[in-house]
């Protein structure tokens, strides 16, 4: 059998994946790490080999994150995966996001694609096959909405139970209604998300309840598929920057193993850059890297992009490892920038969260600095559906309307009065 087993990032302390763990005895986080070299011997792991590669999963063809089995969780067996078909997202170019950023080689990847909305499920099909792995009862997640939706879908799916813990007043209706339809015991509680995720700390310890929030390892090891199956789709062609949102910074954790692992596997020469955009207003990773790392100053965060709205993100350290692969940068954008980017998407047909429009936002900000060059080839993620935040486009548009904002029109039955919109 392949090895893999569990490393602290810190201190290099290994453990079993059998063990119910998510952070070493040191408290620093915990890896999953694999013997590359066993891998690429006993499947011939090569770009060629995913390429050619027919994946079938429980007698269905498949793809996205268990097209690449060998490397996120090869000692699996097929009846122990939970899957519901996630990845396969979409890799757009649009004219008309191009020429608002003036930017000629620019995609973007839609992770609100996957099954319930967002790139959560990535995540969820490998830390909920591994919880089952472990016959764990319980799983538990604190949410502002996306992991809420993705945590009951997947719980539902095992057979498992679920918890999710939400911040009072911070809910986002279209992902919580996910989680009230598919069963998941919805806790509100009167704090915001930090108390939430405090609080899924002591689930584990106290009461024995699994979590999959980004602190569980086994969640990045799905995440990270996003960037092999985006440079796949690029056929393996490295662009000069990846451009995406950072909240708790799973994502921009797992996407810098996922770089550094296909580095050491020879599927690519060259490293690109990384920018992680926060929202002004929930920063702390950004005036991290203003100080050059000195310190971490939880914040009080408050943005209307609540799948960002984190003061202090669990995933610090391995951020930082991952811009230091990839010679990383951080910018942060006010609300009102990220709410014009997100007019800017929507109207391209495509939509997104706000979050994810954090994004785009940022990489605007990047190019007018003279950071991101007009001919460099950039990839930028979205995160999350349209749908996370509705009500929020109906302000933007309707009510307090903002810079790009596109009102309805109330008109007389008159064929006339249409005439005057074509």
């Amino acid at each position: 059998m392949i090895s893999s087993l569990l490393k602290c990032i810190s201190c290099g302390k290994e453990f079993p994946l059998t063990e119910v763990r998510f952070t070493c005895t040191c408290g620093n986080l915990l890896d999953v790490e694999h013997d590359l070299s066993a891998l690429k011997k006993k499947f011939r792991l090569s770009k060629k080999y995913f390429d050619s590669k027919n994946t079938t999963l429980h007698g269905q063809p498949s793809g996205g994150v268990w097209h690449f089995h060998e490397i996120v969780l090869p000692s699996a067996k097929e009846n122990e995966i939970v899957s519901k078909q996630e990845g396969n997202t979409r890799l757009y170019q649009n004219r008309k996001i191009s020429s608002w950023l003036g930017l000629k080689r620019f995609y973007l990847k839609h992770e609100g694609e996957n099954p319930t909305g967002s790139f959560k499920d990535r995540g969820m099909t490998v830390a909920t096959t591994q919880a089952k792995r472990l016959r764990q009862k319980a799983v538990v997640c604190a949410s502002t909405g996306n992991t809420s939706a993705s945590l009951a879908a997947y719980a539902s799916e095992a057979d498992i139970t679920g918890l999710v813990l939400i911040p009072k007043g911070n809910v986002a209706v279209g992902k919580i209604s996910q989680a009230l339809a598919y069963g998941t015991k919805t806790l509100v509680v009167n704090g915001d998300f930090d108390d939430c995720m405090r609080l899924i700390f002591e689930a584990q310890e106290k009461l024995q309840a699994y979590p999959l929030n980004s602190i569980n390892p086994f969640r990045l090891e799905g995440q990270k598929t996003i960037i092999w199956e985006t440079l796949q789709q690029l056929d393996w062609k490295v662009p000069d920057w990846f451009v995406f949102p950072g909240g708790n910074l799973g994502n921009t954790s797992a996407f810098g193993k996922a770089l550094h692992e296909a580095h050491q596997l020879g599927f690519i020469e060259k490293m690109p850059r990384f920018a992680v955009i926060q929202a002004e207003g929930a920063s702390p990773f950004y005036q991290a890297f203003k100080n050059g790392f000195k310190e971490l100053k939880a914040q009080k965060a408050e943005t209307i992009a609540t799948a960002i709205k984190i003061g202090n993100p669990a995933n610090y350290t391995k951020a930082i490892r991952s811009l230091r692969w990839t010679n990383g940068i951080v910018e942060s954008v006010t609300d009102e920038e990220i709410l014009d980017a997100k007019s800017v998407v929507d109207a391209a047909g495509i939509g997104a969260e706000p979050a994810s429009c954090a994004t785009v936002a940022g990489l605007k900000k990047l190019l007018s600095a003279g950071t991101i060059k007009p001919k460099e080839t950039v990839v930028g993620i979205l995160t999350g559906n349209i749908l996370k935040d509705p009500q929020i486009i109906v302000d933007y548009h309707i009510g307090k309307k903002g810079n790009r904002s596109n009102p309805p029109v109330e008109i007389a039955p008159s064929i006339n009065e249409v005439a005057k919109f074509l």
